[in-house]
């Protein structure tokens, strides 16, 4: 027997709110620095509404990086799919919202990826491939944008799509990185004129 959907719908909030809570302060200070305990305080649930959703940390870490993922993807696909646009004009808003949600100040959890992807390969082979598979589905995104765009004569490349996607992220992943590092935006501009280079695009 099903339970009431109210009900239903209760273990969902208190589920997504442990998530948003975790994915917040995990962008702000990493995984292995956020306790348990400050997860609970913070979501306002006691420990056994935890165990109930989530076996362990690591168990928590993997769902809260398949949650980051799930809408991220989700925020992509409406961005590259924004109607009335050239699929260059919707790659160029796409690194545009990149620099917006990558401050390095307080990102509120937009930077999941930049901020723990080193950690937790090292920590979790589940969150590991977690990670990998998430930005796996942003590099394929990238490929198919980029082939549009070939496609339909808005931007032009050297090399095939897949690869030119890859160096892409990689590249804005490294400029994320280094503007934590600097606490300066001016890898953004320097990964953006590169990208308008690579995509053939007006500088």
């Amino acid at each position: 027997m099903s339970p009431p959907p109210l009900l239903q719908q209760n273990t969902v909030d208190v589920r997504q709110g442990i998530l948003a809570t975790g994915q917040r302060l995990m962008a702000a200070k990493g995984f292995s620095a956020v306790g348990l305990t400050e997860i609970l305080v913070a979501a306002g649930v006691p420990k056994g509404s935890f165990y109930h959703y989530f076996g362990s940390k690591d168990a928590f870490g993997e769902a809260v990086l398949a949650s980051y993922f799930e809408n991220y993807l989700s925020e992509i696909d409406e961005t590259l799919g924004q109607p009335g646009l050239t699929m260059a004009q919707r790659l160029m808003n796409y690194w545009q919202q990149w620099q917006d949600a990558q401050s390095f100040l307080d990102c509120q959890g937009r930077c999941l990826a930049v901020k723990l992807g080193a950690e937790v390969a090292d920590l979790s082979e589940a969150m590991r491939l977690t990670m990998k598979r998430g930005t796996s589905g942003i590099i394929g995104r990238l490929s198919a944008a980029i082939a549009t765009g070939v496609a339909e004569g808005s931007l032009s490349i050297q090399g095939d799509p897949d690869g030119v996607a890859q160096s892409l992220y990689q590249l804005w992943l490294g400029a994320s990185v280094m503007v934590k590092i600097g606490r300066d935006r001016q890898p953004f501009a320097t990964a953006l004129t590169t990208t308008r280079q690579i995509l053939h695009l007006p500088l």
